[in-house]
């Protein structure tokens, strides 16, 4: 669930702790076929009847809101499972022709935190914008009260693990090696995987995802900017703008951004670029764009966008390698240029919605192109992948 989402959950949370009311949090855990959502989506019900975000296009919603009042009375999480198929299963006759698992579970009673443990302490971690997995044991069955849960596992970033309830230790070394894994990558997606218990028995896990919103570093303050960091910030993601101009950065001409003013050569002081920093080079300036292309390709950062016809980009390529630097193959395979994805955008706007497309598809692990005429679920990234690698460095391993 992308940080938008994430922070309209915890508002709710935070709204019906100061009314006093119980709260629940349904998860798409499990999607067979096509469905609207993905697994890890979630919906926020309070003991009111009202809730917030969306696990479908507005049809399971009702059915989720009732089934969570249940939860919420009881006290017990439940997993239940809805045929979105034509067939008019639990009346809803939806016609995405696969079907969903969803698991509700209690977060408030009466304004207070259910149990604190693991729970608060994830609660904490995607309040924080915290790297981290939750691992969930699902029951054996749909449309069961398991009256707890089963087991627990909570992996932070540095992959120091924490567990609750009757998780068995070879079960939880595979979850472990799991969750570690989905850290690494440049987009941990939630997901359910299924494991090996002692005696053979098949277990399934639900994989929640916590990660920091992505982080969009612009190079260059001009007019043309202005679109694309507002489309981005809409978007979820955060935003610096760095420039020599302190009259280009202004709180007024780029609401939200974190504004840095540094001179070219003087960038490595001002501020880094992490693995899950993604630039965006656009100066408008020859030497200026030699310079931040330079300091990107040096850094951490898993796209670097140059923007500008194809010549412009080689020639400053050129200029660099008489200047003694000369990237390698895999600097070189971060590089996009021209930026964005080919909607045939002309004006400063529509170049912006072209970007922004750009970047999520390559967070995402997508190729970014039409979706017409394509089977299967359209959730999941088509073969090939684009060329960005999908998992970051290990540890130690980024400079």
């Amino acid at each position: 669930m992308e940080r938008l989402e994430i922070n309209e959950i915890l508002t709710g949370l935070r709204a019906a702790r100061s009314a006093r009311q119980g709260a629940a949090v349904a998860s798409v855990v499990r999607v067979r076929g096509n469905a609207y959502r993905r697994e890890g989506a979630r919906m926020l019900i309070r003991e009111d009847g009202s809730h917030v975000c969306m696990l479908s296009g507005g049809c399971l919603e009702s059915e989720v809101a009732l089934s969570a009042q249940l939860v919420m009375a009881q006290g017990l999480p439940s997993l239940t499972s809805y045929d979105l198929s034509e067939d008019v299963i639990w009346g809803l006759g939806i016609g995405c022709g696969g079907s969903v698992d969803i698991y509700v579970e209690p977060v408030l009673d009466g304004g207070g935190l259910l149990g604190g443990g693991l729970l608060g302490t994830w609660l904490g971690l995607l309040e924080r914008g915290d790297l981290g997995i939750l691992a969930t044991v699902l029951p054996a069955a749909a449309d069961s009260l398991p009256g707890a849960p089963l087991g627990r596992l909570l992996v932070r970033e540095d992959g120091t693990a924490q567990g609750e309830g009757q998780l068995e230790p070879a079960l939880g070394a595979q979850i472990l090696g799991a969750a570690r894994e989905m850290l690494r990558a440049l987009y941990p997606r939630a997901e359910t995987r299924r494991f090996t218990a002692a005696g053979g028995a098949a277990v399934d896990v639900f994989l929640d995802a916590s990660a920091p919103a992505p982080e969009l570093v612009i190079f260059g303050a001009g007019h043309d900017a202005l679109p694309l960091a507002q489309r981005a910030l809409e978007v979820g993601w955060t935003i610096r703008v760095v420039d020599a101009r302190a009259a280009f950065l202004t709180d007024q001409r780029f609401p939200g951004a974190q504004l840095t003013l540094a001179e070219p050569d003087r960038l490595g002081a001002a501020l880094s670029l992490g693995p899950r920093s993604f630039v965006m080079v656009m100066n408008h300036h020859l030497e200026r764009d030699r310079a931040c292309l330079r300091f990107a390709l040096e850094s951490a950062a898993p796209y670097v966008g140059v923007l500008g016809p194809r010549q412009r980009f080689l020639d400053a390529l050129a200029t660099l390698s008489e200047e003694g630097y000369q990237p390698d193959a895999e600097q070189l395979a971060r590089i996009s240029n021209p930026v964005g994805l080919d909607i045939g955008a002309e004006s400063p706007y529509e170049v912006a919605l072209s970007v922004v497309a750009e970047l999520i598809a390559v967070r995402r692990g997508f190729a970014g192109g039409r979706l017409n005429g394509r089977a299967g679920r359209i959730h999941d990234p088509a073969e090939p992948a684009p060329a960005a690698a999908p998992l970051l460095p290990a540890a130690g391993a980024v400079n």
